[in-house]
């Protein structure tokens, strides 16, 4: 069958805008795709320490956490935990159930917190008390057998050479520097030692382990709120957060947030 020079032009022009379509439908896919992805921060604490520091206490993670505005907070909490800390917050405004009580970023920021903005508290950590007290009772072992004398020397060399560099660096507990690459380095001179010496011997108590239960917890909450456009801020203490963002980076679906600009927003009111 033979077309005119006309009529090939236009069916030539047809099946290039029928391409052209499925191109930008295809586009169009993978925007609303990107634009679904849920955002991540990892706010790195340091429980008591909010209490004594001139800088990063528990008025500048108030004010944190406001200019974060999440939807979600994952809370180095227990999960057979948090219905009774609740529970005493709703009554009278007090949190008495010891895990939490330890940690004044819940006690005295988050938890007052849910009165006056709206996010969803949701309790990620993996520990328990039987683990707690499993681990603390290995410790003290280890540290007591002689034939793990280098170990435990071992142990203790490598936590005084972390704290030493830290302390070097000038910058203690700046809420600027702990959410850097180079704090989580300076962390894990102490802790890759930690875990390589005794890991497997605390058992789920071990670091690698406890940070593997934490982080299932927070890959649930992930995973049941996944391509929603939520904000998830991940409240731990700051030696999880480089094992976190390790992890949280081979994930595709969600954009991964630096705390920098947020720090930058609350100083600049």
């Amino acid at each position: 069958m033979k077309y005119s020079i006309i009529e090939n032009m236009m069916r030539n022009a047809f099946v290039l805008l029928f391409f052209t379509m499925i191109i930008n439908c295809d586009q169009s896919n993978n925007k609303s795709r990107e634009d679904l992805k849920n955002e991540v921060l990892v706010l790195g604490t340091i429980h008591s320490g909010h209490l004594r520091d001139s800088v990063y206490n528990v008025l500048f993670l108030e004010k944190l956490i406001k200019e974060i505005d999440p939807d979600f907070i994952l809370a180095e909490i227990p999960p057979d935990r948090m219905e009774a800390a609740m529970d005493g917050f709703k009554r009278d405004d007090s949190i008495s159930e010891p895990r939490v009580l330890r940690f004044p970023e819940y006690v005295d920021v988050v938890f007052p917190l849910t009165k006056t903005m709206d996010f969803e508290i949701i309790p990620t950590a993996g520990w328990t008390r039987p683990m707690a007290m499993e681990r603390s009772k290995k410790l003290r072992a280890i540290s007591r057998d002689t034939s793990r004398t280098e170990d435990w020397k071992m142990y203790v060399e490598t936590n005084n050479r972390s704290d030493s560099v830290y302390e070097a660096t000038g910058k203690v507990n700046d809420p600027y520097f702990i959410h850097t690459n180079s704090y989580d380095s300076i962390q894990d001179i102490a802790l890759q030692t930690y875990n390589k010496l005794f890991n497997v011997e605390l058992g789920l108590g071990g670091w690698e382990n406890i940070n593997i239960a934490h982080y299932w917890n927070i890959e649930k909450a992930l995973e049941k709120y996944r391509n929603t456009s939520q904000r998830f801020l991940i409240i731990y203490g700051a030696g999880h957060k480089g094992w976190f963002l390790r992890q949280l980076g081979k994930r595709d679906d969600i954009h991964l947030l630096e705390m920098k600009p947020f720090l930058n927003a609350i100083q600049e009111k």
